[in-house]
């Protein structure tokens, strides 16, 4: 394995220790399984919906090209917005 593959998994599974170890330091209560990680990579480690598939992935009136991923750490291409700024919706 290259050393830039080594590095990326050593991120991704330091950033998923990090999202876990956040949600396990609440209250049972209090978990919510989504947030921001440092109050900036956003995470989502709920069962996906399809509600919320299509809120992220397909939304041409949301004005962030980037959203949240519907399931993990880190940011989805809203393909919808993109769509519309390339004129193609």
């Amino acid at each position: 394995m290259s050393k830039a593959k080594t590095v990326a998994g050593l991120v991704a599974a330091g950033l998923v220790t990090a999202v876990v170890t956040t949600e396990l330091r609440k209250p049972a209560d209090e978990r919510t399984w989504e947030g921001a990680l440092g109050g900036l990579i956003p995470y989502d480690l709920r069962p996906p919906t399809a509600n919320r598939l299509r809120e992220r992935l397909w939304a041409p009136d949301d004005e962030r090209l980037f959203t949240p991923h519907v399931f993990g750490i880190g940011w989805s291409v809203n393909v919808g917005r993109l769509a519309r700024r390339l004129g193609l919706a």
